[in-house]
Formats: structure tokens, sequence, C-alpha cells
């Protein structure tokens, strides 16, 4: 089951992927710059959660 839940994610991941390179030529429909938005939001969210975790982390040595 677990695999399986992996498999989909990862096929989302990809599709999302496939999305943004779509949509930055520039002739995607509108369906696929929604999902190409959305994948990027995603990415900037997870990326803006990992630097907080890192800041919180490293900043209390000093």
């Amino acid at each position: 089951m677990l695999v399986l839940i992996l498999s989909v994610v990862v096929l989302l991941l990809v599709g999302g992927c496939v999305c943004v390179f779509w949509a930055a030529r520039g002739d995607a429909p509108r369906w696929a710059r929604g999902v190409a938005k959305a994948t990027l939001l995603g990415s900037e969210l997870a990326r803006g959660a990992n630097g907080r975790s890192r800041s919180q982390h490293s900043g209390g040595d000093d």
C-alpha cells in the first residue's frame, strides 16, 4: 500500500514538472498553466519550510 501511495506522489510530481516545462514553452493550455503555477507554488513553500528549519537549528549555537 505504501508503494502505491509513493508511486502516485511521484507520478504527480513528474506531471507537475512536465506542466511547468510545457507552460514555459508558451503553448500550454489553461489547465496546464494552472498545474504549473500550483507546482511552482508548492516548490516555493517546500523551499521556505526547509530554510526556516535550517535557520532555527543553526541559529542557537552562537
